[in-house]
């Protein structure tokens, strides 16, 4: 539908486009947030610079790749090399805390309202700052899960302890804040022992990450759970004023989030529309009237709010 309709980014006044948003979220009876890639990386889980340099420096003078999503495609020879790379990947994006509390002032914002939660992030923020996981549904899976690369079943296996023995093995130190510290001499291991690779437990296939990116994603028990209480959210509330908040999605997956929210905000009656996302919150030019674009970093227009 809105595909194909002519779409424009916000241009007008920042402030006052936020007051408007405040305004909307106040007279909200419910609020449904769909978050994106933008919503991590406001809150610090950067895949480039300083972050991969303090964990992937081997890696990166190894095979020259200089950002972590493409050290996760690199067809590395060994599961034993493949596992050091991603265990590091997983910890530090799954089980250490972002660096900055994007989703804590997001928590606070809509603590008193009838809330639900669908992301297509992977990285757990939302369950580690507070929110009720049974107001969740994150559809694209889950760095804290693995599954049978077959799949030979649709189960997935909780990986915390699996891949915590995989890092350590390389020679990081894991404080009580899940902050990895390097060995005093500065050298890893880039490959983890051949008994930690994880190997499916029916069928003995190699285990794969619990992520959308191709049919063999697992969808588990917890997964059409949550798919059917976000459906039954939505009919509940069909009728009542709704926020639709958008938080950093942008058009790679547009047809989970972004055209849906605003396919509602055009037809229930009393529903709005707010985009935040620096540089591409915009919005169709027939909900415009129901709508608030705002093109500023997410958590400071969060801590504005």
């Amino acid at each position: 539908m809105f595909s194909r309709i002519l779409t424009r980014k916000s241009t007008k006044d920042c402030s006052g486009q936020t007051d408007k948003l405040k305004k909307a979220l106040q007279e909200a009876d419910a609020v449904v947030i769909g978050a994106g890639s933008g919503l991590s990386t406001s809150a610090g889980f950067t895949y480039s610079g300083e972050r991969f340099s303090a964990y992937f420096s081997d890696f990166a003078a190894k095979y020259a790749f200089q950002d972590m999503y493409s050290g996760g495609f690199y067809p590395y020879k060994t599961f034993e090399e493949y596992w050091a790379y991603w265990s590091r990947y997983i910890w530090i994006n799954r089980y250490q805390d972002a660096p900055k509390p994007v989703y804590e002032d997001l928590l606070r914002l809509v603590k008193d309202k009838d809330c639900f939660v669908l992301t297509t992030n992977v990285d757990h923020c939302f369950q580690k700052a507070g929110f009720d996981k049974k107001r969740l549904f994150y559809t694209q899976g889950d760095y804290g899960l693995f599954q049978c690369s077959g799949p030979c079943c649709q189960e997935t296996y909780e990986n915390e302890e699996m891949v915590r023995r995989m890092v350590e093995s390389q020679g990081f130190e894991i404080g009580a804040d899940h902050r990895l510290t390097c060995p005093e001499n500065g050298t890893l291991k880039m490959s983890v022992p051949e008994k930690l690779v994880p190997y499916c437990p029916h069928c003995g296939r190699p285990m794969s990450m619990n992520l959308r990116c191709d049919d063999t994603f697992v969808e588990d028990e917890g997964w059409h759970q949550a798919s059917d209480r976000y459906s039954e959210f939505l009919r509940r509330h069909r009728n009542v004023k709704t926020m639709f908040l958008d938080l950093g999605t942008g058009m790679n997956t547009p047809v989970i989030i972004k055209f849906p929210f605003w396919r509602m905000t055009a037809e229930w009656p009393d529903a709005m529309y707010a985009g935040i996302n620096l540089g591409e919150a915009y919005a169709p030019d027939a909900i415009q009237a129901k709508a608030v674009c705002i093109n500023e970093d997410i958590g400071s227009v969060l801590k504005e709010l």
